[in-house]
């Protein structure tokens, strides 16, 4: 019997990843949007997880959701509580959901909202599961991105990260979908721990760009956890992908080759 897979978030860093292999798998995709997209390999769903718009109709026929989408706030909670409410009278679909390691250990606001995201999946009542990751290969590129304007590239001292790759991710996903309702999965974790500033370092010398990486005692509560390595998983380095693999293919891409 061919699955109806509805995954949030589709247009995402992860969701471009995931939505082509679900379909390869033999999926029937259906990716929720807030507004009207072009043909694709995929079914489209109009639906506003914010507002409740649209969601009761994207989830009907489902067997499996994949939340992905995120707000970076507190808005995740009213959304997956409208994902929630929206499924419980659908027929219960297996709702997956991706989560980031170290939420209930590092004093983030978007951290402590993943926390009560979870809560709510677990006490649904629906079949679920948690995939908790390590930070994406993407999201150091985008902090030295966001700094390209300034003359030095500015890293948090003492802080390491064990970043992992979109694909990797994706690939776990598809085999979820395809299976029963697992609760709590292992954490996954990227194949290296590394040093901010030495990742940093890395991305900007495999694109050509020179400037100096200066290491800052940043304040907060939230860099004191991380300089504790709450966001870390060695224990679960299970990513094949390195970083240094990840900044070279996106230093031919922008070369054009």
């Amino acid at each position: 019997m061919t699955t109806t897979v509805l995954v949030t978030g589709g247009t995402g860093r992860l969701g471009r990843a995931l939505v082509p292999r679900l379909a390869a798998a033999g999926h029937t995709v259906r990716v929720l949007t807030r507004s009207t997209r072009a043909p694709a390999d995929w079914e489209w769903a109009r639906g506003d997880l914010r507002t409740g718009n649209g969601i009761a109709a994207a989830v009907t026929g489902t067997q499996v959701i994949i939340h992905l989408a995120t707000t970076n706030g507190h808005g995740d909670v009213a959304a997956i509580r409208n994902l929630i409410d929206a499924a419980a009278t659908a027929g219960k679909p297996h709702l997956v959901y991706v989560s980031i390691v170290g939420i209930d250990k590092v004093a983030l606001g978007y951290y402590r909202a993943k926390v009560d995201c979870e809560r709510l999946l677990e006490e649904s009542g629906l079949p679920w599961t948690i995939q908790r990751t390590t930070q994406f290969h993407d999201m150091i590129t985008a902090i030295c991105d966001a700094q390209s304007r300034l003359p030095v590239t500015i890293m948090p001292s003492k802080v390491s990260f064990q970043p992992i790759d979109v694909t990797e991710v994706a690939d776990r996903l598809v085999g979820i979908a395809a299976g029963p309702a697992a609760a709590r999965m292992p954490d996954l974790g990227g194949p290296q721990v590394r040093s901010a500033a030495e990742l940093a370092r890395t991305y900007l010398r495999a694109i050509g760009r020179r400037r100096a990486v200066w290491s800052i005692a940043l304040p907060g509560k939230a860099m004191r956890d991380y300089r504790a390595g709450y966001q870390l998983c060695r224990e679960r380095a299970v990513g094949q992908i390195a970083f240094d693999e990840f900044v070279m293919r996106v230093a031919l891409e922008r070369s054009g080759r």
